[in-house]
């Protein structure tokens, strides 16, 4: 969840990217069940067991061990792709609305500072907040700047959707904020 920082004349929601719980589960997940891949197809070719409970001595490396090795393989690295996400804090960044320099700033961390994403506007540019909730299988909660000429930004975390109280205060207090319409309410 995104916190919020507001001063006078000043308010910036910071954005929570890769560095979540789910992550870092997700992370450990891949890896145990990596790692077993990896050593039931390394048993199966060393005949040595590697493993306390499976008796993996029963495959034979062509094709089970084989296959083993190869999913094994698979997620370590995918677990290595995780950990790099986790380590750069992917999609992290910030909102920010300034009335001191009159400008309306996205960012959000890319891959490295080259792939950075930020995108920044005049206030006056800003013609209003909207609101997307959609329920139903696949439900959708989402908050967008509509900015002249560029369409709707989206303000919004990825992830999991956040409350209706929390989204629609949120979106109040920028158009408040930023003395635009709020549509989609």
């Amino acid at each position: 969840m995104a916190t919020i920082k507001s001063q006078s004349n000043v308010l910036r929601y910071d954005i929570v990217g890769s560095r979540r719980f789910s992550n870092y589960c997700f992370a450990v997940i891949v890896a145990i069940g990596a790692s077993g891949f990896l050593l039931a197809g390394i048993s199966s070719f060393l005949k040595i067991n590697l493993l306390p409970f499976p008796d993996a001595l029963q495959l034979e490396f062509v094709p089970q061990g084989l296959a083993l090795s190869f999913y094994g393989v698979a997620g370590t690295l995918l677990e290595l792709y995780l950990l790099y996400v986790i380590a750069i804090d992917y999609g992290s960044g910030y909102n920010e609305f300034d009335r001191n320099s009159n400008k309306v700033t996205i960012f959000r961390r890319g891959r490295s500072k080259s792939n950075n994403l930020e995108f920044t506007y005049k206030i006056a540019d800003v013609q209003a907040v909207r609101v997307e909730i959609r329920n139903g299988l696949s439900p959708k909660r989402a908050l967008y700047l509509r900015v002249k000429g560029k369409g709707d930004l989206p303000l919004s975390e990825v992830g999991q959707p956040i409350s209706l109280t929390v989204l629609e205060d949120r979106a109040a207090e920028i158009a408040k904020f930023l003395v635009v319409p709020l549509e989609g309410l």
